[in-house]
């Protein structure tokens, strides 16, 4: 069934890797235009704004349009959406390159992994204000774009809801990552705006990153799916939530785990 994110106008933050980058992509090849924005100016970020405009030929209709009544043409931003100003230039350029946002994808996060007893501040607040400051952040600052009808979709994790030992903070910042959320669905109702998030399981975002094999074993084991969770996986439930499919889903967590 057809999503109807054709010519829809979507930001998705730190969009130039793993979960953010396949995320931005399968919207660009459903016809939406896209803005992403990083951090950190490398290689990623760097060879995404060819990767979207090569998805953005491959799409063009046979005049030679872009998506439907946009004219073309995808964005890629260095902003840190843990700063406000930098959030309020990234809302700018939004506002500028598509005079609006039918699709929110608050994607930047951080993982972190301490003993509870060794969390110092310095580490606490990095995970705070990645994790939950930038959703906040961001949300507000394109507030005034949203269209009615859009959707607003947040990248937990799965964690939030099971708890992980060595990672009380990550843990905490993403339980309230899910009140945020159900939150801000009640407010933004009453104008059609759907407000979700999809909570990862472990994901391969790169081959051999992550926990080592032991480890790894372990959680495939405990995986009724019997692998680790993909960027292309999540990036599918994140499209599902965006598009007509789920028109009247919204405060919901949808777990993306493979069912541990």
């Amino acid at each position: 069934m057809d999503q109807g994110l054709r010519g829809k106008r979507v930001l998705v933050t730190g969009g130039t890797k793993g979960i953010g980058r396949v995320t931005a992509l399968a919207f660009a090849d459903a016809g939406a235009r896209v803005v992403v924005c990083h951090r950190a100016d490398d290689e990623a970020a760097a060879s995404l704004p060819r990767e979207l405009k090569e998805r953005e030929a491959r799409g063009r209709g046979p005049e030679g349009r872009g998506p439907e009544g946009l004219g073309g043409g995808h964005r890629v931003v260095r902003a840190d959406v843990t700063v406000r100003a930098d959030v309020e230039r990234l809302a700018d350029v939004v506002r500028a390159a598509a005079g609006g946002l039918d699709v929110l994808v608050n994607n930047v996060g951080v993982d972190g992994g301490a003993p509870f007893a060794e969390i110092t501040d310095a580490e606490w607040h990095r995970l705070v204000d990645h994790n939950l400051t930038a959703p906040y952040l961001v949300t507000q600052a394109v507030l005034g774009l949203l269209a009615d009808g859009a959707s607003v979709v947040n990248v937990g994790s799965a964690a939030a809801l099971r708890g992980r030992a060595g990672g009380t903070h990550y843990t905490a910042t993403k339980a309230a990552l899910i009140g945020f959320t159900r939150g801000l669905c009640k407010e933004l109702g009453p104008r059609g705006i759907r407000v979700n998030t999809v909570a990862p399981g472990l994901t391969e975002t790169e081959p051999g990153a992550g926990p080592p094999p032991h480890v790894l074993g372990r959680i495939v084991g405990m995986t009724a799916l019997g692998r680790l969770c993909r960027p292309e996986d999540v990036a599918g439930a994140v499209l599902f939530l965006a598009g007509d499919t789920s028109r009247f889903v919204s405060g919901v967590t949808l777990n993306v785990d493979g069912g541990v």
